[in-house]
This record gives C-alpha cells, sequence and structure tokens, in this order.
C-alpha cells in the first residue's frame, strides 16, 4: 500500500501541472502549441521530482528499493531529457513577439522575454551535457567525488534556469497557482540538496565513528569494522547498506556507499567488506585504526525482516556476498528457524571469504577459475546449478536474495522466473548501473 502510494504521488506531482494549466491558463491556443507546453512543464516537473529520488530519504528507498529508486531516477531523467528536447520545436512557426492588443493572452504569439529565452536555450544545451556526463560517468577519468559535486551543481543550475524560463516565458505561468506550483515545487527540490550536503552531514557529525579494525580476508577485499563513538550505534537490519566516510569531514564528498556484512544481533559494532575498486577503497588497507568515521543510513531493501517464506536463498557474486553474509550471520545468531541456503560465486578459490565460516551443508561455492585440486562446483550460477539446489517446492515458496554483478543478477533473475519464482519474492541490491 505505501509502495502504492509512494507511486500515486509521483504520478500526480507530474499531472499536477497539466491539470493546473488546463483550469486556470485560460482560452485554448492551437493544439500544438499545448503539446509543446505540455512537454515542457512535464519534462520540468520530471527534474524536479528527480531531486527527492537522489536525496536519500529513507522513506521513499527504503520503500521501494534502491534498484527501483536508481532506475526510476535513471528512466524518467531520459524521458525528461527527451521530452525538453522535442519541446520547442512543436511550435512550429508561431510568430515571436510581446503582449499584442489582439492577443492579450499569447494565443497566437510567442515571448520575447530575453531572459527567459536565454535561461531556456542555456537549459536546453545544458540538459543533454549534463545527462550524458552522468551516463559516461564511469568512461570518463574524473573521481565519483568530484562528478558528484558537477552532478549536484548542475542539476541546480538546469533547475534554475528552467524556473526562469518557466515563469517568464511560460504562458500558463501567467496564472498565480500554476506559478505557484513552480515556486514550491522548485523549493522542494533545493531543500533536498540542503538536506543532503548540510542537514545529513550535521546529524552524522553529531554520531561519530572509530575504525576499530581493517582486516585482509582474500586480495584486495578488507573486512572492514567501526564502533560508535559516544552514541549507541546504528539501528538496521540484516542486509542494508550505508554510505561511508572514513577520514574526512562529515561534509566531505568523499564517501561512497557499502553493504553491511554484519548482523545487528552482534552488537553495536558494524563491519563492511571492501574490495578495492576505486579511489578510496584502494587505501582501505592504509587506514589507521582509531581514524574518524561518518555513516549515512541504513538504506535498502535487501532484507528477510518481516518476511513469511519458510526458506531463505541467498545467491552472491564477489562481494555481493557482503550483505548476504550479514543476513545468514543474523539468522544463526537469532536462530532463526527458517531454511537456508547460500550459493557463493567467485573467480578463484584465493578470492572466497571467510571460507570457515562459510563452510557447511548449505553454502554452495562455486568458482569460474578453479585451481587443479578444487573439488566444488565449477562454473558460474546458472539454471543447471539452480536446478540441481532448489527444488520446484523451494522455487515455489523461497525468498530468494541477489547481490553481486549486474550480469550476474540479471541472469539468476531470469533463470528463477523460468522456474516460477515470482518476482515479489526476488530481491536484489545493485550498487551500478548503466
Amino acid at each position: 500500500m505505501k509502495l502504492f502510494a509512494l507511486f500515486a504521488l509521483y504520478g500526480l506531482l507530474l499531472v499536477l501541472p497539466l491539470a493546473l494549466s488546463a483550469v486556470y491558463g485560460g482560452p485554448p491556443r492551437p493544439v500544438m502549441h499545448d503539446i509543446a507546453s505540455g512537454l515542457g512543464m512535464v519534462a520540468f516537473a520530471v527534474i524536479l521530482v528527480e531531486f527527492v529520488l537522489s536525496g536519500r530519504f529513507k522513506t521513499v528507498s527504503n520503500q521501494i528499493g534502491m534498484d527501483v529508486t536508481m532506475r526510476l531516477h535513471q528512466g524518467m531523467g531520459r524521458a525528461a531529457l527527451g521530452f525538453a528536447l522535442l519541446h520547442p520545436f512543436l511550435y512550429g512557426g508561431a510568430p515571436a513577439g510581446g503582449p499584442r492588443p489582439w492577443d492579450a493572452t499569447r494565443q497566437l504569439t510567442l515571448s520575447t522575454d530575453m531572459l527567459g529565452l536565454s535561461a531556456g536555450i542555456a537549459a536546453f544545451i545544458l540538459l543533454p551535457t549534463f545527462v550524458i556526463f552522468a551516463i559516461y560517468r564511469k568512461q570518463t577519468p574524473q573521481t565519483y567525488e568530484h562528478w558528484r559535486w558537477l552532478h549536484g551543481l548542475g542539476a541546480a543550475l538546469i533547475v534554475m534556469m528552467l524556473l526562469v524560463h518557466t515563469i517568464r516565458v511560460g504562458r500558463y505561468a501567467d496564472a498565480l497557482p500554476v506559478a505557484w506550483y513552480w515556486y514550491l515545487m522548485t523549493t522542494a527540490a533545493v531543500a533536498t540538496l540542503v538536506h543532503v550536503y548540510l542537514l545529513a552531514p550535521l546529524r552524522e557529525r553529531k554520531r561519530p565513528w572509530r575504525l576499530q579494525g581493517v582486516v585482509p580476508v582474500a586480495p584486495r577485499q578488507w573486512s572492514v569494522t567501526l564502533a560508535p563513538d559516544g552514541h549507541a550505534g546504528l539501528d538496521y537490519k540484516a542486509g542494508q547498506f550505508a554510505w561511508l566516510n572514513v577520514g574526512h569531514s562529515a561534509f566531505s564528498l568523499h564517501e561512497n556507499p557499502f553493504s553491511i556484512a554484519s548482523a545487528p544481533a552482534a552488537g553495536p559494532e558494524v563491519s563492511f567488506l571492501i574490495k578495492e575498486f576505486g579511489d578510496f577503497t584502494r587505501t582501505v588497507g592504509q587506514i589507521a585504526p582509531g581514524t574518524r568515521a561518518y555513516i549515512d543510513g541504513p538504506f535498502g531493501t535487501l532484507t528477510i525482516t518481516g518476511r513469511s517464506e519458510p526458506g531463505v536463498a541467498l545467491i552472491a557474486g564477489g562481494v555481493g556476498v557482503a550483505p548476504l553474509l550479514g543476513i545468514l550471520r543474523e539468522m544463526r545468531m537469532t536462530d532463526d528457524p527458517r531454511e537456508v541456503r547460500m550459493i557463493y560465486g567467485a573467480s578463484k578459490a584465493a578470492d572466497v571469504v571467510f571460507k570457515d565460516e562459510l563452510s557447511g551443508e548449505n553454502t554452495t561455492i562455486i568458482l569460474s577459475d578453479p585451481p587443479d585440486d578444487w573439488d566444488g562446483e565449477t562454473g558460474i550460477i546458472d539454471a543447471t546449478l539452480l536446478g540441481r539446489l532448489f527444488t520446484q517446492e523451494q522455487c515455489d515458496t523461497w525468498v530468494f536474495l541477489l547481490c553481486g554483478p549486474p550480469a550476474m543478477m540479471d541472469s539468476v533473475e531470469h533463470d528463477l522466473i523460468a522456474r516460477g519464482v515470482s518476482a515479489r519474492r526476488i530481491l536484489s541490491e545493485r550498487f551500478d548501473y548503466d
């Protein structure tokens, strides 16, 4: 019900400016002009709502899931780009000009307000650059922190330009209810930036953490443990993730999302499994114990808390084992009566973390590049392996949790659905999107 309510609110915010314009916008004008204005308004409304989707609001992300949140954010952003690019061309050969006695409501003419038109042209140029820059972020030499700073600044600039363009040039914004919609939505969008870059860091600053230990668990993989410094710790569910900032100010952009590998039942300490990938992760092994850190979270819906299925299947690839390890640990510590089975895929035997803890008949480790003396499963997690490890009854009743490389999760999701597993019983978490 909450999920439906969130999507209903999202849709309402997108159609509300159209409805207000229809009611308060005055006499009708050429159909293509109305379509052009409608596309522009929907594009602007989508861009404004995008701020909420990326604002780390637990009410949103923890209800619909990070996967849905990010895919909706990306998909709607690209749709907004398409609408915005098409918007000016549908006005056709409409004459430009200021107010005219015979066209007081601007039914036949377009505005020549230079500030408004210039703002619209600037946004028209900046928006596609902004979207393309986000899509191909990983192909550029910039750091994640630098990209994030530019992304936030670019989004704010585009919104300000679109607001000026809409209020000064848009015919329907002459109506006070329509204008107030744009002012209020823009204020809300800016408020999300204030929340992410000011209010959240202020909150985190009052709840610091200390790095307790960094332990190598596999080549280029580290178990990082933090202890709360002067507070009770983090109220989280096994399988969730948090944004981790180590060794920097609470206001720093040097933070990254990592899945929590510890179990809530283990106590206030929180541990993460981190693999060396980018700028920060390559230096994890060099961080000294006692270093101050900050945690923003928890986020995510990759958790079995509150679910009633009789069995739990944990399917991990590489470092994606982290949240599933937290779930497995929590189930063991709390004597969870549900059946559980873990499938853990890795490249080499040396890449497998916590071998002793994961050993047992309910865990299957599969290697794509096994050593000669390996007597376990080999290859990748595919339909054949899933068919041997899960009965049809389990596919019909268990909940399946996936975390790992995107290609692996896409393949496993396809295979599970082919076996009759309901999409509602397949939970996944992704940090990598196109």
